[in-house]
């Protein structure tokens, strides 16, 4: 590192917004705003149209109306960097700095539109509630999201104190670690204090995000975290787990040791978008398979030659794991086709030949049987 090199990193790390991840790279992305005399500062919220900025003066409000674009995705969220006006009335936020990973998801919409949850995000913290039996393919979902958005993912089972038996515990752990490869899988109880000391270290630098359905303890182990009852606890459901959503905004909150977290509502839809890598990533061990299959786009149905289906035959890959691929791929690709209608014609024909080879298939195997 030369000494303007040097200088540069020392100036970031004692930049007030240093706590919140201001660091060499983004003073360089800021420099032509510096120099029109806009401030820096980090999105902390946002609600109808207007957010809340730290800057290195303190938090602001400032509307986004000069920075809302057509595309979804484009519109100002919760750790976004922005250049905002050093003042007037409205303020307003004139730019926000090019995004280092971002966390999205496909809206309930009919139309294939992308919600984006968080921005600059380091650690996707995905809460799974130990309260309830485990859904592993829901897991797999926020693990496919989490890998496509560019952060380390991060499974953390809450609400360990409910589950005593140490050898049911470890099952459980062994089941969420063979759904997750490359995974951390960490086993925390915010009301006794257990497991947390890794999930402090492990956050304790860069900015992390905290997702999960309602229930699942998500807002306790927030303040935990924080130190302090920052966020609202409700009790939920026994009979499903389930409750209200205690937080219902993204917000951008430092910890103690050092890292800041974006906590959101519990998520009841978790619908991919353009989210082909990220399916990979979770199903890593299957897309390995598939390069020792006969044919290159071999669906893992009843293809010769498949080393997916051998696989499964042999007890090397559970039958649920593949299901869970094929439904992922699937969605993630009629996603992707709602907005190319050639794509979505070649998908629908592919899908008619393979539903034809499969009918015929058994058609064959009828016939000998008989």
């Amino acid at each position: 590192m030369n000494l303007s090199s040097s200088l540069s990193a020392s100036s970031a790390s004692s930049h007030p917004l240093a706590p919140y991840g201001w660091d060499v790279g983004w003073e360089a992305e800021f420099t032509p705003y510096a120099e029109q005399g806009l401030l820096p500062g980090r999105v902390v919220r946002v609600d109808r149209g207007q957010c809340d900025v730290v800057t290195a003066g303190g938090t602001l409000r400032a509307d986004t109306a000069f920075v809302t674009p057509h595309d979804p995705l484009r519109v100002v969220c919760t750790g976004d960097w922005v250049a905002v006006e050093p003042g007037g009335n409205p303020r307003y936020v004139r730019a926000c700095l090019p995004r280092r990973t971002a966390f999205v998801r496909s809206t309930s919409s009919k139309r294939s539109e992308g919600q984006i949850l968080a921005a600059n995000v380091d650690h996707a913290v995905v809460a799974v509630s130990l309260a309830l039996e485990l859904d592993l393919g829901r897991v797999e979902r926020f693990l496919a999201l989490a890998w496509e958005s560019g952060a380390q993912p991060v499974v953390v089972l809450t609400k360990a104190d409910l589950v005593p038996d140490p050898a049911t515990l470890a099952h459980l752990v062994e089941d969420v670690e063979a759904t997750a490869p490359g995974v951390p899988v960490l086993t925390v109880s915010a009301l006794a204090g257990d497991g947390l000391d890794v999930l402090v270290a492990l956050v304790g630098s860069g900015t992390s995000v905290l997702l999960g359905q309602s229930g699942a303890g998500k807002s306790t182990l927030a303040n935990t975290l924080l130190g302090e009852d920052v966020m609202d606890v409700r009790a939920a459901r026994d009979v499903d787990g389930k409750g209200r959503h205690t937080t219902t905004t993204r917000n951008l909150l430092p910890l103690p040791g050092g890292g800041v977290l974006i906590d959101t509502p519990g998520l009841r839809g978790v619908g991919l978008f353009d989210a082909e890598a990220g399916v990979g990533q979770v199903f890593s061990e299957i897309e390995e398979l598939a390069e020792g299959c006969r044919f290159a786009d071999c669906a893992h149905e009843s293809e010769p030659g498949c080393a997916v289906r051998l696989a499964v035959d042999g007890g090397d890959l559970p039958v649920r794991r593949l299901e869970s691929y094929r439904k992922l791929v699937r969605e993630n690709q009629w996603i992707v086709a709602k907005t190319d209608a050639r794509l979505r014609a070649e998908i629908r024909k592919d899908w008619k030949k393979k539903g034809a080879e499969g009918k015929a298939a058994m058609e064959a195997k009828r016939g000998r049987w008989g």
